[in-house]
């Protein structure tokens, strides 16, 4: 069998299969939340995000069986992206996703809420533990190997309190965000500070310049939980600054729109769907036209966003693309 065969064999595309695949749920189960929202505030009498759930469900458990597969078949591929100075950002997708689900799935059954939140906030503290036990006992880390995906430890902190508060857990909750919230601010200056100072980002990584969108918008949202549903000045401190982040890279389109599509896209969907999630709250709060015009276009922009990324992937999936050695 020649190389190219061979890197499409099961067996190889199993070893191959990259930890970020588990950024799809992030972006499912985000859009399934937004549209919870969307349904309870404008009354609709339709529910897409019942099928959401069950898709954003189902399509976890079957990354998550193969991940497990590549674990036992292929381990020394597990701990070589655990090891990579980019890659092992993305190993918190796993507990992110449980804890959205958990958030997705309170309005239908808490005691399944409580079981998914109850794993996905234990597993990620433990992410966050070793990642930054990682980071700082380090002697390969070089200011090129920064990037926004290093949010993602620390967004799955923030999103903690979302569930935790309405299962009754607020002392719980306060930890998490507080973790979260008190290293995102010295991450977001190491990050401009590799934007201003140092050479961009790979152009396959850029679409994950909007992750940098994900901890303001859900920090206002985990703020709101926390001072159930009062809208203060940090709120609007949070929300406002989301919204700057999220002018500033669609000022930014042009960059965006030369992309060949790859798995990276799929970092504009949840902090997208944060971001609709914030702007339906901040809607319903403040009221007004601009937050009336505003959660629409960004919903439509977000079932728009959705529909091409699992378009798109279906598509590299079925053509050998997706878990390739790279």
């Amino acid at each position: 069998m020649n190389s190219a065969a061979s890197q499409h064999a099961p067996h190889n595309r199993l070893a191959h299969m990259p930890i970020s695949l588990f950024a799809i749920v992030m972006g499912l189960s985000g859009t399934t939340i937004a549209f919870e929202r969307i349904e309870h505030l404008w009354s609709w009498t339709i529910h897409p995000s019942t099928l959401l759930l069950i898709l954003s469900a189902g399509i976890y458990g079957l990354i998550a069986f193969a991940y497990l597969s590549k674990f036992l078949r292929y381990r020394s591929e597990v701990i070589g992206e655990f090891n990579h100075p980019i890659r092992i950002s993305f190993f918190p997708t796993m507990s992110i996703g449980l804890l959205l689900l958990a958030i997705a799935s309170l309005q239908y059954s808490p005691s399944i809420a409580l079981a998914l939140w109850s794993v996905g906030s234990v597993a990620q503290l433990l992410f966050t533990l070793l990642i930054l036990s990682t980071w700082i006992h380090h002697e390969r880390y070089q200011v090129q190997h920064s990037n926004p995906a290093w949010f993602i430890p620390i967004v799955g902190n923030i999103l903690v309190p979302v569930a935790g508060v309405p299962l009754g857990f607020p002392e719980i909750s306060w930890f998490y965000f507080s973790v979260g919230l008190m290293m995102w601010t010295p991450l977001l200056a190491v990050l401009f500070n590799r934007f201003f100072f140092h050479p961009m980002v790979p152009a396959k990584l850029l679409p994950t310049l909007f992750i940098l969108i994900a901890p303001p918008a859900v920090g206002c949202i985990a703020w709101l939980k926390l001072h159930h549903g009062v809208l203060d000045d940090v709120a609007r401190i949070l929300y406002y600054f989301g919204l700057f982040i999220t002018l500033l890279l669609f000022f930014q389109w042009r960059h965006f729109a030369r992309l060949s599509f790859a798995l990276p896209w799929w970092a504009y969907s949840f902090p997208l769907a944060a971001m609709t999630i914030a702007s339906s709250i901040m809607l319903e709060k403040v009221g007004g036209t601009f937050f009336a015009i505003l959660t629409p276009v960004l919903l439509g922009l977000l079932s728009i966003l959705i529909v091409v990324l699992l378009f798109n992937t279906s598509r590299a999936m079925l053509r050998g693309e997706i878990c390739v050695p790279e």
